[in-house]
């Protein structure tokens, strides 16, 4: 019976079986593909997570004010969340501000007083994702795992080809998951008009 695929071990498989290879029951086998997978997956997905910027890996927190101010230029430092892998905004009440990222901290120009926000994407876990997402990351493991594993490159070229449409068709979908934002015509009509 088939099931989702909903670890690490069950995407990296898939793409196995993909280009012919054997799956994996752990990255800890004793066989080329485990030691490939276990090399290349994180890398790969985390990647794949930053590629768009995706709803269900999407998140809001409310930074923290460290104590110790920042050496120049800014006057606050925030703590980002642990577990962000993109930052994509930061707003004080709900208007974006300015903002430079520091190792794992936001310096800016921000009051004491201000709660800042911070729009950022996560690693979120595959059980999480979304099937056309999925598919998406087993065709790119696939085309990785061509190289190294089938040393075909021309079957990495197709699968390379398949992840790329794949990645395209997610995003289509993945960004049906908000409100449509309605076009602004009526500057267009007004200039048209006069």
């Amino acid at each position: 019976m088939a099931t989702a695929a909903n670890s690490s071990i069950d995407v990296s498989s898939r793409a196995l079986i993909l280009i012919g290879a054997e799956p994996i029951t752990s990255f800890e086998d004793s066989t080329n593909e485990a030691l490939v997978a276990s090399n290349m997956y994180e890398d790969i997905a985390r990647a794949a997570l930053t590629n768009c910027r995706w709803r269900f890996a999407t998140e809001q927190a409310q930074l923290n004010l460290l104590s110790d101010a920042p050496t120049g230029r800014y006057d606050a430092a925030y703590q980002l969340p642990s577990n962000l892998i993109m930052l994509h905004a930061v707003t004080v009440n709900d208007f974006p501000i300015d903002y430079q990222t520091y190792g794992d901290k936001v310096f800016c120009d921000a009051s004491s007083t201000e709660t800042l926000i911070a729009d950022y994407t996560f690693r979120a876990l595959e059980v999480d994702w979304p099937s056309y997402f999925t598919i998406a990351v087993e065709y790119t493991l696939a085309s990785m795992f061509a190289v190294s594993i089938a040393r075909d490159t021309s079957m990495a070229s197709m699968m390379e080809d398949k992840a790329a449409i794949s990645m395209a068709k997610a995003r289509a979908s993945d960004s049906q998951q908000q409100t449509t934002r309605k076009f602004n015509t009526s500057r267009f009509i007004t200039q048209r008009r006069s």
